[in-house]
């Protein structure tokens, strides 16, 4: 009997999805709570107006499909989406930025294909590139950390007053792309941005999703392959082409780890099981592949992260990834020497 093959998307059983969606949820909290120590309210605006505008567009889309709103608000998607993406944009984002960015990740990244389940490319990235590419300015306004009060950044997240100039400034990723005349120390002496392994305060971000993302791994949600798949590969990448301390380094292995949105990738999207491939070899593959357009974008490429980037191209690649590392069948190889003995 000859079994169809089938490749990604791929949904959980639908009777523990709100279950893992609420882990999930939890998982992101220390790297919520780091963004928050950093910056202030600007993170807290992003989750609330992300969340509120995932649930009433999901709400909007099921009634137009006439779908039972209640049942599949209930499974927590939409609000994992939200999450992941209000973390990913920079604080203090306008508010109509976070409303089409949450908006287009939930009608164009999910609900187009069919919902949960369905959708070949991760939601959230989806949304989040499609604001880096239409609103490049807003995208790339980082704040200094511990600089802007609680009033003065509802102010400008709502455009009620802009903040003072120079209130944001170029990330330690910004900073070191376009550096070529100062060495790696004498960057470091000279611009805030950077930290003491990464970008000053994204050292203790990352460190705080990858806690959540150990503890994801600890209940099993996903498997250590796309992972360590994804973080292994950067490393390397990192380390062949770094020069130490250099004019033209570009960046350690650790600064690379300990920047951007590394371990949020590596921890919430590429372990993706919609999205993402399926057998272990492919999940590795899968992991690798983002690592090293990663480091790609992030050293060759126009932005200075291409966390997301990177994500969408191997979502591309996921059902040829799948079909080229599916497991062997189970007796595949006995019945093919019976049926020879048999000739």
């Amino acid at each position: 009997m000859a079994l169809p093959r089938i490749t990604s998307p791929h949904a959980k059983g639908s009777n523990r999805t709100q279950r893992v969606m609420l882990l999930v949820l939890a998982a992101t909290l220390p790297g919520a709570l780091a963004l928050t120590w950093l910056y202030g309210v600007g993170t807290l605006a992003n989750l609330c107006l992300a969340s509120a505008v995932a649930l009433a567009t999901e709400a909007a889309i099921l009634r137009l499909r006439q779908r039972p709103v209640l049942f599949f608000l209930q499974d927590g998607s939409a609000l994992v989406t939200a999450v992941l993406l209000a973390l990913a944009l920079p604080p203090y984002s306008p508010w109509w930025l976070t409303l089409i960015a949450t908006a287009f990740a939930i009608v164009f990244g999910k609900q187009l294909y069919g919902g949960l389940g369905q959708n070949p490319f991760n939601p959230a990235m989806i949304g989040y590139v499609v604001v880096l590419i239409s609103f490049p300015v807003e995208m790339t306004s980082w704040p200094a950390a511990h600089s802007v009060g609680i009033g003065e950044g509802l102010k400008q997240i709502f455009g009620i007053a802009a903040l003072p100039d120079g209130w944001a400034h170029a990330t330690a990723l910004d900073s070191l792309k376009i550096n070529n005349r100062l060495t790696m120390d004498e960057l470091r002496a000279q611009n805030p941005a950077f930290g003491q392994f990464g970008g000053a305060g994204a050292e203790w971000v990352n460190l705080a999703f990858l806690a959540g993302g150990l503890f994801l791994l600890y209940k099993r949600l996903f498997s250590w392959h796309a992972p360590v798949g994804m973080l292994a590969t950067l490393a390397l990448m990192s380390l062949i082409f770094w020069n130490g301390t250099g004019s033209d380094t570009h960046g350690s292995p650790l600064f690379h780890l300990l920047s951007g949105a590394t371990m949020l990738g590596a921890f919430f999207i590429v372990t993706d099981p919609v999205s993402g491939a399926t057998s272990q070899l492919g999940r590795l593959i899968f992991g690798a592949g983002v690592g090293i357009l990663v480091y790609v974008i992030r050293t060759w490429g126009g932005y200075p992260d291409g966390v997301a980037f990177a994500v969408l191209l191997m979502n591309l690649a996921a059902p040829t990834i799948d079909y080229y590392t599916r497991p062997r069948t189970y007796g595949h190889r006995k019945a093919e020497r019976g049926f020879k003995l048999g000739e």
